[in-house]
């Protein structure tokens, strides 16, 4: 469990006063289940612009929603760290959702995010030839994921970070074990995507946001546990990435990556984007090392059949050195892949 904060008597009151109205204790609610932005409020609460921006600088100033940027597009979202996200999660729980007015909000919140999910199925349906005919020349996703829920165990972790997040897919799979997480990409189509999935699955517990996976914008020494799935061969310096995603694990925290072997199939640069043609143990054991990573361990997914022109889906995962001292059981084994 978290640490609950204690805050002061002046901060206690401020806060309390800002989420003690109805509109911003409905906002509050809205953000629990999801981020939102200012378009997204208007239409659900039936207010004015300027009004729903006036409680959210309301709820910014106390600590309980943050604000972060997508493009031109600005989004909220309930705050997780900081003096008063306890308090929201306090106050969610004592809320009745069966209020007329709630259940009128929320009636109106499942508008928005049908409308949000046909654009995120229509960009999706544009794709997805491309994307079927890459999962053809590899093992199925069913076979990755069940060697990445062995790999990573199912100790919980407090935090996740999945960097390149894409369909939400690894937010998803690890659900069961993470208290709350973020998911990065950079690109606002699949970001659209990622949501979807994340509504349709009922994750409230996971979050997604646009960033460069080389600056990553999340704090350091924040996450139990990170995640990299076929996202490196996109990336001209692999190196750079993993060292960006090692600053943000906790001590003793984990790496996941998912990627492919070397092969020699040259189409991928042209019909799918690839720049690096696959890795071998060594150069991400070297990336690691320089990270500050151990290599804990390295396993393969290959294809079926003896189909050369197929691809071998590689598995690694990285060990933070440093001993998480503050509290030991945060620290985490690293279990053998079958």
């Amino acid at each position: 469990m978290l640490t609950r904060t204690r805050i002061s008597l002046d901060n206690l009151v401020d806060t309390l006063k800002a989420a003690a109205e109805s509109s911003r204790l409905r906002i509050l609610a809205l953000l629990s289940r999801g981020n939102l932005t200012v378009s997204d409020l208007t239409e659900i609460l039936n207010q004015s612009q300027p009004r729903v921006s006036r409680h959210l600088k309301l709820l910014m100033e106390a600590g309980l929603v943050e604000r972060y940027q997508e493009g031109s597009w600005a989004w909220f979202r309930l705050a997780d760290t900081g003096r008063a996200a306890d308090l929201v999660e306090t106050l969610i729980a004592r809320l009745d959702m069966a209020d007329l007015q709630v259940e009128r909000d929320l009636e109106r919140l499942a508008t928005v995010k049908a409308r949000l999910r046909e654009q995120a199925a229509e960009y999706f349906a544009r794709n997805a030839a491309d994307w079927d005919d890459l999962r053809r020349l590899h093992a199925p996703d069913e076979a990755v994921e069940k060697a990445l829920v062995s790999a990573v165990g199912k100790t919980p972790v407090q935090t996740l970070l999945d960097i390149g997040t894409g369909t939400g897919r690894m937010l998803e799979l690890f659900a069961p074990i993470y208290l709350r997480a973020t998911g990065i990409d950079a690109s606002r189509e699949m970001l659209a995507v990622a949501r979807a999935n994340l509504d349709k699955a009922g994750i409230t517990h996971a979050q997604v946001r646009q960033g460069d996976i080389l600056a990553l914008p999340v704090d350091r020494e924040n996450y139990d546990l990170v995640t990299v799935h076929q996202v490196l061969h996109y990336l001209d310096e692999p190196g750079r990435a993993l060292a960006e995603a090692a600053r943000a694990l906790r001590p003793g925290g984990r790496i996941v990556i998912v990627d492919f072997a070397p092969h020699a199939l040259d189409f991928l640069r042209e019909h799918h984007h690839h720049i690096r043609m696959g890795f071998s143990d060594q150069q991400i054991a070297d990336w690691l090392d320089s990270a500050g990573l151990d290599m804990a361990a390295a396993a393969e997914i290959a294809a079926p059949g003896d189909n050369p022109a197929q691809l071998t889906v590689k598995l690694w995962i990285g060990q933070d050195r440093r001993t998480l001292v503050a509290d030991a059981s945060q620290t985490q084994s690293s279990p053998e892949i079958a």
